[in-house]
Parts: structure tokens; C-alpha cells; sequence
């Protein structure tokens, strides 16, 4: 009998102990091919290399570095390495961070499982919390179980799964909704030796009152997180508004 194929990807690079460990789990399930950055592309978005080739290199069993975008290990390893019989489910991660609420809007790890969702394989995007002496043990061996799940029972087309792993030994599994996690919006400007400016984007999320229901309340209670995403962004309930505003605004002179 033909094993499933798996595409594991990620965005902290291929030589990483999550996606390796990540690989080593679903092995146990599947056929696995590794296809991941040659470095790292944290907060890479869905960002797609159209102006420079890409390159591959394998460097180990069924496994190649690409030096681009988590994107564009996607697009190469399902629609080049993988066109003869494409995989029946990709797993991004395991990233090292959580990626919860607004993350994903910038979150390469994510970011994959989106693109494999657009190309049509059923996808899921796995993050661990980082504390002192955590360990990716509860995010693979969870991997696993809803890897043989999903390949049982695909999710429908057009959704993906973000699953958030708690540090430390997880009380359970919540399916919860995106929170919001904002980094505040200051740019922090720094002088270098020369005395030239540069500058940060982005800072550590602040405290605050975390609302129930949420990613970030299941993962700040030691649950793991589920999440389905789906990739049609339209909000429905602002179509009748612009359909006023179009009536004001959209007359031909």
C-alpha cells in the first residue's frame, strides 16, 4: 500500500530542530518530503520571488533547502518536486514562536499552509511557545494525531488549520478565534557607532486584559489552539454598506 505523501515546510530554515522534529513525527504517518528556506524568513508574509530564479539543493533524504520565501517552497516542492503525484497534506513548522491572533498576517509559517491551501492541498501551520526548557515533544506527537485525522477526513476547500502549542505539558485542545497580539506602532530609532541612524519595527506585545475565547486565552491557559482560517477575506456584512457607498460614490461624470 502507497504511503500518503506530506509536504513539511517552515519559515526558521531548513536545518532547524522544529522542522525536524516535525519530519521525524509525520514519518510515522507518511511519505515525507522536506522543502524549507536555506535560512531564516520569520515574518516573510506571503511573499512570492518573481524578479531572481530560485535554487534548490537537497541536502539529506528527501530533503531540499530553497533560498526563498516559505511561498516559494510551497510553489517548488508541490508544482515541480512533487507534480507527479502531488501530497495529500502539508504541515508548516515546527516554528519556533507562537503565532497567534494578528501574527498571521505577517507569519511565514503560516503564510505556507496559506499557500498550500491556494494550491489545493489540505494544510496546517504548527507554532511552539518558547519558555526555559520547553521542548517540541507535545507539539509533534500532537502533529501526528491530526495528521492521520486529517488525511481520514480533509478539511474543506479553502480552510487551513493554525495550531498553537503551549510550553511545558498541555492540559488539552481548545478550538478558539483569532485574538489581537499588535506589537505597538512605535519605530524605535537607534544611532550606530558612525553615528548614522537605524531603526526598529515592531516590539515585545504589551500586557494587557486577553479576552476569552481566543488563541491567545486557550494558549495562556496551557491549552493547545486550533484555528481554522479560511482564505475568502470578504466581510460579507459590509457588502450592503458599499453597495450605498458605490450608489454615492460610483456615478460616471
Amino acid at each position: 500500500m502507497t504511503r500518503p505523501r506530506i509536504l513539511v515546510t517552515n519559515d526558521d530554515g531548513v536545518f532547524t530542530e522544529g522542522i525536524e522534529r516535525l519530519a521525524a513525527a509525520l514519518s510515522e504517518v507518511g511519505d515525507v518530503f522536506t522543502v524549507a528556506p536555506d535560512q531564516e524568513r520569520s515574518a516573510a508574509g506571503h511573499s512570492l520571488t518573481l524578479h531572481h530564479p530560485l535554487r534548490a539543493k537537497m541536502v539529506g533524504p528527501q530533503r531540499w533547502s530553497v533560498d526563498g520565501t516559505p511561498t516559494d517552497c510551497v510553489n517548488w516542492g508541490v508544482l515541480h518536486l512533487l507534480k507527479d503525484e502531488r501530497p495529500r497534506l502539508l504541515v508548516s513548522g515546527i516554528n519556533l514562536g507562537l503565532n497567534l491572533g494578528d501574527d498571521v498576517t505577517y507569519s511565514g509559517t503560516v503564510s505556507a499552509a496559506f499557500e498550500g491551501t491556494l494550491i489545493g492541498i489540505p494544510s496546517v501551520a504548527i507554532s511552539q511557545e518558547i519558555e526555559t526548557g520547553f521542548t517540541f515533544d507535545a507539539a509533534a506527537a500532537f502533529a501526528i494525531r491530526l495528521a492521520r485525522h486529517l488525511l481520514e477526513t480533509p478539511l474543506p476547500p479553502g480552510t487551513l488549520v493554525n495550531v498553537n502549542v503551549p510550553a511545558g505539558s498541555p492540559k488539552g485542545v481548545r478550538v478558539a478565534r483569532l485574538g489581537r497580539r499588535r506589537y505597538g506602532e512605535d519605530v524605535i530609532e537607534k544611532r550606530d557607532p558612525r553615528g548614522r541612524p537605524y531603526y526598529w519595527i515592531g516590539a515585545t506585545p504589551p500586557k494587557g486584559d486577553i479576552e476569552q475565547g481566543t488563541d491567545l486565552s486557550a494558549v495562556a491557559e496551557k491549552y493547545i489552539s486550533m484555528t481554522p482560517l479560511h482564505l475568502d477575506l470578504t466581510d460579507y456584512g459590509s457588502l450592503n454598506l458599499l453597495e450605498d457607498v458605490a450608489g454615492v460614490v460610483g456615478a460616471i461624470e
